[in-house]
């Protein structure tokens, strides 16, 4: 089971990537750390227009219900692959 002390840790890890990932990595992370966090989805779809805005929204909502413990640790799973593949800035 992930500590809090060990996703908030993980959490700033990943802001010190050599290079940037993917969207979908990225979207997926947004995702995880939200529901991680806040939990459920709790803000209304973003308007037609604003794409940013709706694809992390989307990132979030499609993991309702998965609970903020299983959140956490996929992220730190998903975290720590991508430091693997990245690296961090020295």
């Amino acid at each position: 089971m992930a500590t809090q002390d060990e996703f908030s840790k993980t959490a700033e890890d990943i802001k010190h990537l050599n290079s940037t990932p993917a969207d979908n990595d990225l979207l997926e992370l947004y995702g995880l750390y939200k529901q991680a966090t806040v939990g459920d989805c709790n803000t209304d779809k973003p308007g037609f227009l604003d794409f940013k805005g709706k694809a992390k929204w989307e990132a979030w909502n499609k993991l309702k219900g998965k609970s903020t413990a299983e959140a956490m640790v996929d992220y730190i799973g998903k975290a720590k692959s991508l430091i693997e593949v990245h690296g961090l800035k020295a």
